[in-house]
């Protein structure tokens, strides 16, 4: 990827057209508007010199060519607001896009990406660091061509009136632009910290709000505002650092401002006889001057805020330059309509910072068989149903879903077709029906509301204020654990999937809701090709099939009584849980 904040903008263009859409005319507009400024220095000259200096001064002979400038300062006025009203329409609807792009790409990345980076940093992307290229594009991308065409031109009527003089200003400019360039560099280090401070901020307040119960229990309070408060230290540091780096380039522009126009009336004065200058032609050289150096002025803001916004540009690049793992086949094919059963051929799979967590699984599991995944902690269970899912792909061996190779199956068709349900059920902010509609789409309420009667639920839905429109807050704050559970059981019941994967959790369930949560969980897998990763033996009991996860092997598969009755892994799990149970 093109580091340098030219290369990023020019990927911009290229990842959101919209960006470029109408840029000829825009960019017409803004020189147009530009050019017209430069008949006022050229009409004062002629004033001097045709008319004060002649002697014989008539009113008409300033009112005519004064009113041309009056006109060409409106015309002026009026194409450089439409270019900058143009330029922040087209910066607005293409930076939506590329939000849009980035936030659908995030999407895409694997499970694995999006765990190993912290949350507020993606947020971040999408927000604030698009944020700074969108200030910048409505308000210091014409600016910056502006202030190009204008140094442009005005050294060309410079250059029209008295070439030396012009010469030696257009050699003061370009020492000035190389110590520019040299700055930019140092600048967009500093702009780079900044962004990275700015992410760590976001994540440190993310984890800090989302964690606010745990905090209060504990008495942590001290501890995590001491936290929030260094990362927001560092990132003032990185502000100020920035911002004082722009403060010696702003002063430098001043400094610069003076000893052009000093130089420009000191050599005027000095050579002006010998070289023919008259006085009409070196008044327009420092109003010529003042149009050279107002435009250096504002590129000098102009790259401050192209650095912001270049830094901001290379984290989002960045993120759409991660690789994606699993990828949606191009030619895929769909699920066979017919109940699923699903087959591992001598699977592995590993982390990327570990070891094995699955080692040459074998193991197939016909359309309707009930199975019950177990093993201790860190045995490869939820590995095991996240490769059902395709939510991981395995490092080696195939998967194969209703005699179709899962990789080749089309994302629509797979996630149809498959149901997943975590371990702790994720709600988003609004009712509980909305949540359930995420299951399908358009459902009414009559259809959800009988879907939970299904799952004998209703008594539990009409429990909650507003039933099936009870609001349950962020993440489901709203809900305990169990509820939250019971709503995910609900949407994967409406979805009516073909496999069904459960992450089961009971654990941190009160014995009441524990029961309907069994209930629910017995009402749903019935009929249908299920996966439950037990958490307690007693789901292991009721299922058709129990495979024995040991430090990533399947080391066991057949009926409860049967692996009971065995004295092998399963049996001493069992052993453990009845005795725990029992104290």
């Amino acid at each position: 990827m093109t580091d340098s904040t030219g290369g990023v903008l020019h990927r911009a263009f290229r990842i959101a057209p919209a960006l470029s859409r109408g840029l000829g005319l825009t960019l017409a507009l803004a020189v147009v508007g530009t050019a017209l400024q430069l008949v006022v220095p050229v009409t004062i000259q002629r004033i001097i010199d045709s008319v004060l200096l002649s002697g014989d001064v008539a009113t008409s002979d300033v009112i005519a060519p004064g009113l041309v400038a009056l006109v060409a300062i409106a015309l002026a006025m009026w194409a450089r607001r439409t270019s900058l009203a143009r330029l922040a329409r087209s910066s607005i609807t293409g930076l939506t896009d590329l939000r849009v792009t980035t936030f659908e790409y995030l999407h895409r990345l694997s499970m694995l990406h999006v765990q190993g980076e912290r949350r507020g940093a993606l947020v971040s992307r999408v927000t604030s660091d698009i944020e700074t290229m969108q200030q910048f594009m409505e308000w210091g991308g014409v600016g910056l061509i502006l202030g190009a065409a204008q140094i442009a031109l005005a050294v060309a009527v410079m250059v029209a009136y008295e070439w030396r003089l012009a010469l030696m200003i257009a050699v003061g400019v370009f020492a000035y632009s190389l110590m520019l360039v040299w700055f930019q560099r140092i600048l967009r280090r500093a702009h780079d910290r900044v962004r990275e401070r700015v992410a760590d901020s976001l994540s440190v307040i993310g984890e800090a709000t989302a964690g606010l119960p745990t905090v209060r229990a504990f008495g942590m309070e001290s501890a995590v505002l001491g936290k929030v408060t260094t990362a927001l230290d560092r990132q003032y540091r990185a502000e100020y650092g920035a911002g004082a780096l722009a403060a010696v380039l702003f002063s430098s522009a001043e400094m610069f401002a003076g000893v052009i126009t000093a130089s420009a009336i000191a050599i005027g004065v000095v050579f002006g006889d010998s070289w023919g200058l008259s006085a009409g032609t070196l008044v327009a050289f420092l109003f010529l001057v003042t149009l050279l150096v107002e435009p250096v002025q504002m590129l000098v803001e102009t790259i401050n805020q192209a650095q912001s916004a270049g830094a901001g540009l290379r984290k989002v690049l960045r993120v759409l330059d991660a690789p994606i793992d699993i990828e949606d086949p191009v030619d895929g094919t769909d699920l066979p309509d017919r109940p699923l059963d699903i087959r591992f051929d001598r699977v592995r799979f590993r982390y990327p910072t570990g070891d094995d967590v699955l080692t040459d699984v074998t193991v197939g599991i016909a359309a309707g068989e009930r199975v019950a995944v177990v093993g201790e902690t860190g045995s490869g269970k939820t590995t095991f149903a996240k490769l059902a899912t395709r939510l991981l792909d395995p490092a080696e061996g195939a998967i194969t879903l209703g005699d179709v190779p899962i990789d080749a199956v089309r994302f629509d068709s797979l996630r149809s077709r498959v149901a997943y349900v975590p371990q702790e059920g994720f709600l988003f902010d609004g009712s509980v029906a909305d949540n359930i509609r995420y299951g399908r789409p358009g459902v009414d309420d009559g259809g959800i509301r009988t879907a939970i009667s299904d799952l004998g639920l209703l008594e539990w839905a009409e429990s909650l204020p507003g039933g099936i429109h009870a609001h349950v807050g962020e993440r489901g704050s709203n809900l305990s654990a169990g509820e939250r559970q019971l709503v995910a059981i609900v949407r994967a019941w409406i979805a009516n999937p073909d496999l069904l994967v459960l992450d089961e959790a009971t654990s941190a369930v009160d014995p009441a809701l524990e029961v309907q949560i069994r209930r629910a969980i017995e009402r749903l897998t019935t009929g249908r090709t299920s996966i439950t990763v037990a958490h307690r033996l007693s789901t292991a009991e009721a299922a058709d099939t129990v495979l024995v996860f040991h430090a990533g092997r399947l080391v066991e598969r057949g009926r409860h009584v049967d692996l009971v009755a065995g004295g092998g892994v399963y049996a001493d799990l069992h052993g453990d849980w009845e005795g725990a149970t029992a104290e």
